[in-house]
């Protein structure tokens, strides 16, 4: 007689799911829907930095995953905060972030929100932002990029 297993089955990874590059389905989805689209656009490759590095003068005591102790941070490097969109128009004009299921604990909504001070306070002209959750939120992104005159006099290349 065959055991049940208990718990949901494992997901496939990303290289048996054939996503290539990209890090879930609805990047995928999303890069074969810009291309259809004729909208140029870059993968994962404009970083921002967010928070640069700094060093914390008083005393710092950290939890530890491992440890039970706390650690000891006084004098150490606090590392900098950096945030790099998945897709990115040329020249910066736009930014489509693609965000699956989000627990409650990850740190996303504040690194973006720390992206929105950034853009602005950069004295640069603001892009176009677009958060898409799932294929027809990536569609409507599309549809408001032609609207705003994006795609037009460009060419169809995927650039990563």
């Amino acid at each position: 007689m065959k055991r049940k297993t208990k718990g949901t089955p494992k997901r496939k990874s990303a290289k048996k799911r054939n996503l290539g590059k990209y890090k879930s389905g609805l990047e995928k989805n999303c890069a074969d829907l810009l291309a259809e689209s004729g909208l140029s656009f870059t993968y994962e490759t404009h970083e921002y930095m967010l928070l640069d590095k700094f060093r914390y003068p008083g005393t710092y005591l950290k939890m530890t995953a491992k440890g039970k102790d706390l650690s000891d941070r006084t004098d150490s490097i606090v590392l900098p905060i950096k945030y790099t969109p998945d897709f990115v128009g040329p020249n910066g004009e736009w930014v489509i972030e693609t965000k699956g299921y989000t627990p409650s604990h990850h740190d996303f909504p504040m690194r973006w929100k720390l992206f929105l001070r950034h853009l602005i306070d950069s004295g640069e002209p603001v892009p176009a932002l677009f958060i898409c959750k799932n294929k027809h939120q990536v569609e409507q992104a599309i549809a408001k990029l032609k609207e705003l005159g994006y795609g037009k006099k460009r060419s169809n290349k995927r650039t990563a």
